[in-house]
């Protein structure tokens, strides 16, 4: 294993930037939880439902266009700026394509909620939900394609900034719309759906403005010669980003599903479960920021043609991972306590919480090295094995053993919600091991082809 300081010094630029884009979007969902809640119960319940629902489709759909990240910095390093040019424009019908797709599915989301068992005010409520939020799809599918070409060419603090300015914005925006000020009327948490729209479209017109007046990206004349639909390109595109949908819907629905399974254990193993969920979803920025600079890094690299620093950048990227998961485990363990005192006052939803976090820590390596390598694999244009890897260590293997752990007591004494995190632990280290073979693998094969 090599280690090069200066590749490690590069992923930490291009990762701290991202981290925090990442964490401010993730501040945006956190804000409408909050300001929701202030409402009534009913609302926050109604903004959960309807958010557990809609986000995995919106972050399965973005998936798709994730690749396009890979690709940009593949043709940045070779430096072909035609080649940028013509794979944005062919991302943008792309973006129409999976608007249109999610705007479709939409609709059957009401029957989903229709077979809840929960109050009508509470149904009504997440269904206006959806309604005003499934109109912020273009604006944030657009917003990623912008994202992904301006952090490809190694642009990752403007995404950060356009994120910031989309935060501030929205709230304001959800006060005026929760309460119906200036003649608006008072849609309590589906004003929240229609504030994430508004905001996401200002976000989208903000990153174009970007890319005209950026003296990196207005040489790529990212609209000259705009080009007709090409069946091949957007089918390449589509290919490239499916694992990656696919195993971001995977993991996504894995975490949403678990509550439901502990439901008849009651309203403690719940919280405890959410507020450790909560916290993880946080702290889970820091490996993915650092999946997404190695994603750009090893797509310069790849661009250039050199194997040699390749190597080098991906061993670095993998002992990076390593100490970023040994920071997020201090961090956890030390301050688990406190962290989990700010949801909730209940002791024995604390004390579950704690528990749980604790083995949150035993995954932060695991986790952060299947997530490394899952950015390497999207540098090298190399997705394929993405999405079968991930359903087979989250679900055939992670979910399939916490389910035996947690109700069963074929192995040892039902455990509750630990048992669904020691399956996870489990499942994320087969992920590791899988996904750091296929990235060995493929460098193997560079290598032959090369000689």
């Amino acid at each position: 294993m090599m280690f090069s300081a200066w590749e490690a010094k590069r992923l930490i630029q291009l990762a701290t930037p991202v981290f925090f884009a990442q964490v401010t979007l993730v501040l945006m969902s956190v804000v409408d939880t909050m300001m929701a809640g202030q409402v009534s119960a009913e609302d926050l319940a109604a903004l959960s439902i309807a958010v557990g629902i809609w986000n995995p489709i919106l972050f399965g759909l973005q998936g798709i266009l994730l690749a396009l990240t890979g690709v940009v910095a593949h043709c940045h390093g070779a430096g072909d700026d035609s080649g940028i040019r013509h794979y944005f424009q062919q991302s943008i019908y792309l973006v129409l394509i999976l608007s249109a797709l999610g705007l479709s599915i939409a609709p059957f989301t009401e029957l989903v909620i229709a077979r809840l068992d929960t109050a009508p005010t509470i149904v009504e409520k997440s269904l206006g939900y959806i309604w005003f939020v499934k109109w912020g799809m273009l604006g944030f599918l657009t917003f990623t394609i912008y994202r992904n070409v301006t952090e490809g060419v190694g642009l990752t603090k403007p995404a950060f900034y356009i994120s910031l300015l989309g935060l501030l914005l929205n709230i304001p925006v959800n006060y005026i719309f929760i309460h119906g000020l200036f003649g608006m009327p008072a849609l309590g948490s589906a004003g929240c759906g229609l504030a994430t729209s508004l905001v996401f479209a200002f976000m989208a017109i903000l990153q174009h403005t970007y890319s005209q007046r950026s003296s990196v990206l207005s040489k790529l004349k990212l609209f000259d010669n705009f080009q007709k639909p090409q069946p091949k390109e957007l089918s390449y595109l589509f290919k490239l980003g499916l694992p990656i949908c696919l195993a971001t819907f995977f993991e996504v629905t894995l975490f949403a599903c678990i509550p439901l399974f502990i439901a008849d254990l009651g309203p403690i193993a719940v919280s405890g479960h959410q507020i450790a969920a909560s916290v993880s979803t946080v702290l889970f920025m820091m490996p993915l920021s650092l999946s997404m600079a190695i994603a750009i890094r090893v797509g310069n690299l790849s661009g250039q043609g050199h194997l040699s620093s390749l190597r080098t950048a991906i061993s670095t990227a993998f002992m990076l991972a390593c100490m970023v998961a040994a920071i997020v485990a201090t961090f956890t363990f030390t301050l688990r306590d406190v962290v989990a005192s700010f949801y909730s006052s209940n002791e024995q939803v604390l004390i579950l919480a704690s528990s749980i976090l604790v083995l949150a820590c035993i995954y932060q390596l695991p986790d952060a090295l299947q997530v490394a390598a899952n950015g390497a694999l999207r540098g090298l244009k190399f997705t394929k094995p993405i999405s079968l890897i991930t359903f087979l260590s989250y679900w055939v293997i992670g979910f399939t053993l916490g389910f035996v752990l947690a109700k069963t007591n074929y192995i040892v004494p039902a455990m509750g919600p630990q048992g669904f995190w020691i399956g996870i632990i489990v499942g994320l280290s087969v992920a590791a091991i899988l996904l750091i073979t296929a990235v060995r693998n493929r460098l193997a094969t560079l290598t032959a082809n090369i000689h």
